[in-house]
């Protein structure tokens, strides 16, 4: 007698919130009733009731700029990253009442993509390259100040950079030992992962590239040796080739692309739990219920990133026209 087993995929998409005129590529979920966004048109959102009701502002002196990162604490403190011209971040204390410019940067060329806190006093925010070299710059007073750690950084290829699609390029963890590493991947005309601090980085990723628009847009992991890429080309958004990878770096750089891959290009992915992934794009969203080998589509909605509560269980997504969204059935 043969015993069949089937995968139930329960899990929708529900839409919180539209209509605002922003783009939104920031989200951080402090837990299951603290969510703040960040976009397009100087706009941060913020939501103390678990994405009922929403709070907007455009922050003053910046309604022009683009925040496509924020990293929240709690319900009063957070940070938010405009990527250029010059790029700044900014800090509040009391809510989004009024913010603080903690960091700010006009170098010729300069461009940020995403930030990442390993805890609350460690991050790290990650650049295009200037005279080829990654940008980076550490802070480890909860984004009050900020180093340049760009001296010694690795040199990228001609057409070679990073995706400030949905703030989630760059990893910053903690090992074992103790200390602070990161994992962040570069896309374009070649797209590589990267590693800033104990070992060294990978060759070329088996993942579409070779034009702008094509390579890693996103990384997620469970520890500092493992964890899943996606990406594709974000001007084909439909394309479903090449556009994830799933990495185990305990020994040596080994790479395994998924049986069934996600459904089109995809600019954010994250763990639920060790087995349960989500990832999303510009056509839709999947979910994989085993690591991250098998994907299967639960929305076709437009979106361009998402997260987990750092302290709980919600799930929010994010995306074009202020849309909002809260992934269920969890």
């Amino acid at each position: 007698m043969a015993l069949l087993c089937f995968q139930s995929y329960s899990q929708q998409v529900q839409l919180l919130t539209q209509n605002k005129n922003t783009s939104l590529r920031g989200l951080s979920v402090v837990n299951d009733q603290t969510i703040w966004v960040s976009g397009s048109h100087g706009m941060v959102g913020k939501s103390t009731d678990g994405g009922t009701q929403w709070q907007w502002t455009s922050v003053k002196n910046y309604e022009g700029r683009d925040f496509r990162d924020i990293e929240a604490f709690d319900e009063q403190r957070a940070i938010i990253m405009a990527v250029d011209a010059p790029a700044v971040i900014l800090k509040t204390i009391d809510g989004g009442k009024s913010w603080k410019l903690v960091f700010s940067d006009s170098t010729k060329g300069m461009f940020l993509d995403a930030m990442d806190f390993a805890d609350q006093n460690h991050g790290l925010v990650i650049g295009d390259p200037i005279n080829e070299k990654v940008f980076l710059a550490a802070t480890d007073d909860e984004g009050e100040n900020w180093k340049n750690l760009s001296v010694g950084s690795p040199t990228l290829a001609d057409g070679e950079a990073f995706f400030a699609a949905s703030g989630s390029n760059i990893k910053y963890l903690r090992n074992q030992k103790g200390n602070y590493e990161a994992l962040y991947v570069s896309g374009g005309k070649k797209s590589r992962l990267w590693t800033y601090g104990s070992r060294a980085w990978s060759d070329s990723l088996p993942l579409l590239q070779g034009a702008e628009s094509t390579g890693a847009n996103s990384i997620a992991s469970i520890d500092p040796l493992h964890g899943v890429i996606v990406g594709g080309d974000f001007s084909k958004a439909k394309n479903a080739s090449d556009n994830c990878v799933l990495f185990n770096l305990s020994s040596e750089y080994q790479f395994m692309k998924p049986k069934e891959g996600p459904h089109g290009y995809r600019s954010c992915v994250i763990y639920l739990t060790k087995e349960i992934l989500l990832c999303c794009g510009l056509n839709g969203a999947d979910l994989s219920t085993d690591g991250g080998m098998n994907w299967k589509l639960i929305s076709s909605d437009n979106f361009n990133t998402c997260q987990k509560a750092k302290s709980g269980n919600a799930v929010f997504l994010a995306g074009s026209q202020g849309k909002i969204f809260k992934l269920t059935g969890l």
